[in-house]
């Protein structure tokens, strides 16, 4: 069995995490406008999205489970594209292999980072729409104990040492 149709499988991984982190620059812009309607929308093309990779996923998996099988090769439960290129033995198709991980990982490392700022710039946005709340809410009084409370109130304050004896 070639691994030709597991580097298919990565390389429509690379485009669909590509297309995530495409998503991802422009939410930022979004978020950045304050554009909620457009935000949401673009949300449910992540989710799409995210769906899309899971079952791609599940395809490399099977794939990699057959190919390990075929050669007559124990793995764990949920092989690796790095246990995959240590078992090719085609020098070309281990280079194929190595490349298409590569790109994948990159376009990872981005996607997270990317998803990082997003989750800074809408956690500083809520932090904004607190504060605006915050100063818009009539105050409550305090219920701490204040100078008059521990006095008793308006009475006046005695001394303890008396000054005419």
């Amino acid at each position: 069995m070639s691994v030709q149709p597991i580097i298919t499988i990565l390389e429509k991984l690379e485009k669909m995490h590509k297309s995530l982190l495409e998503h991802a620059y422009r939410k930022t812009e979004l978020v950045k406008n304050n554009d909620m309607e457009e935000l949401d929308q673009m949300l449910k093309i992540e989710q799409s999205h995210v769906a899309a990779i899971e079952q791609l996923e599940a395809q490399r998996q099977q794939n990699v489970m057959e190919y390990f099988q075929e050669k007559g090769i124990a793995v764990s439960n949920a092989p690796t594209v790095e246990e995959l290129i240590e078992a090719v033995e085609d020098e070309e198709e281990r280079k194929q292999l190595e490349d298409v991980r590569n790109r994948l990982m990159k376009i990872i490392v981005d996607l997270k980072l990317q998803n990082e700022l997003n989750q800074q710039l809408i956690f500083n946005s809520l932090q904004v729409v607190n504060v605006t709340l915050n100063m818009l809410r009539p105050q409550q009084e305090q219920i701490n104990y204040s100078d008059k409370t521990v006095r008793g109130g308006n009475a006046p304050r005695q001394s303890l040492f008396d000054s005419q004896a």
